[in-house]
C-alpha cells in the first residue's frame, strides 16, 4: 500500500471540502480551506487519532468499510471512489444497485453521432439513453422510461427485427444479466426482473442454467426493419465503466445499401426527440 499517495490524496480532498457542501457551518474563519481533521473523522465516523494516522501515512491497511465511510464523507466521486481503494490496495466494491442514469456528457456525446444509431444500457439492461435514429431503428417508446432490452427480448416487450440472431442476443442478455446478479445481489429492482423472467421465460430460464459467458464486443446482425427494409449492421459497444453501462453504436459499412438506408433513416428521424429515461 503506498501510504503517503493514499496520504496526500486525503489530505488534498479533505482540504478541496468546503464546509457548507456537507451541511457544517462555515463558523470562525479558518487558518486553511477545507474541512478540519475532527470534521472528517466524525463524518466519517471514525476516530479523530485514526484518521490522522492515515493522513500522515502512519495508519494500518484500511478495510474496506473504512474506506467506503471516507469515500462517502470526501463526497468522491466513482472514479475518485475507485482511486481512493486502488491507493488503499483493494478492489473497490460496487454500488448497491446498478446505475440508472446517464452522465450528461454521455448522453451529450451520442446525439452527435448521426448516422449512428446509439444506446446506452445499464448492467439490467434498461436504456437509459438514446438518440433519434436508435429509436426510429430499434422501435418502440424508450421515452417512457420503461425499455429494457431483456424484456423486450424473453418476454417480447416491443418489437424485434432480428430474429436470426435472436439466439446468440439471447445468450448476451444473460451472460450480463448474471455479471449483475453477482454485483449486486441487494437491490430490489434487479431482483424482481430476475424473477419475472425466471417465471415466465422457459427460455430465459434453460439459458440462465446454461451460464453463458460473453463479453462486449464486435457484433454484425441483419435487421427486417418494417420501413427501411433489411439492414447488414454493425454493432460495437464501447464501455463506461465506473457506472457498469454499455453504450452500444449500430452503423452499416461505408457505402453498402444498408448505409444508404441508415442514412435516410436518420434523416426521417430528426425530428424525432432524442432522450434520456428519468425513471430508470
Amino acid at each position: 500500500m503506498p501510504r503517503q499517495e493514499l496520504a496526500r490524496f486525503l489530505r488534498e480532498r479533505r482540504a478541496a471540502l468546503r464546509p457548507h457542501a456537507v451541511g457544517l457551518p462555515a463558523g470562525t474563519p479558518r487558518r486553511a480551506p477545507g474541512l478540519r481533521r475532527e470534521e472528517l473523522a466524525e463524518l466519517a465516523h471514525m476516530s479523530v487519532d485514526y484518521y490522522v494516522r492515515l493522513e500522515q501515512a502512519r495508519g494500518p491497511r484500511p478495510s474496506a468499510r473504512i474506506l467506503d465511510s471516507l469515500a462517502r464523507a470526501l463526497r468522491l466521486t466513482p472514479a475518485e471512489r475507485d482511486h481512493l481503494f486502488r491507493l488503499a490496495g483493494s478492489a473497490a466494491p460496487p454500488g448497491a444497485g446498478p446505475v440508472r442514469q446517464v452522465r450528461p456528457h454521455v448522453a451529450r456525446m451520442i446525439q452527435r453521432l448521426p448516422e449512428t444509431a446509439a444506446i446506452v444500457t445499464d448492467a439490467a439492461y434498461g436504456v437509459v439513453a438514446w438518440n433519434p435514429l436508435a429509436q426510429a431503428l430499434l422501435g418502440g417508446d424508450p421515452g417512457r422510461g420503461t425499455t429494457n432490452l431483456a424484456r423486450r427480448r424473453f418476454l417480447g416487450e416491443g418489437p424485434m427485427y432480428d430474429p436470426a440472431g435472436a439466439e446468440e442476443f439471447g445468450h448476451v442478455l444473460v451472460a450480463r444479466l448474471r455479471r449483475a446478479a453477482d454485483r449486486y445481489p441487494h437491490d430490489s429492482a434487479l431482483a424482481a426482473q430476475l424473477a419475472e423472467l425466471h417465471e415466465r421465460s422457459e427460455e430465459f430460464r434453460r439459458l440462465w442454467q446454461a451460464r453463458p459467458v460473453h463479453a462486449p464486443g464486435h457484433r454484425t446482425k441483419t435487421v427486417d426493419h418494417p420501413t427501411a427494409g433489411r439492414l447488414r449492421l454493425n454493432c460495437d459497444v464501447l464501455l463506461v465503466p465506473e457506472d457498469d453501462q454499455e453504450v452500444v453504436l449500430i452503423t452499416a459499412d461505408p457505402g453498402s445499401p444498408s448505409a444508404r438506408a441508415l442514412r435516410e433513416l436518420a434523416e426521417a428521424s430528426r425530428s424525432a426527440p432524442a432522450g434520456v429515461a428519468s425513471d430508470q
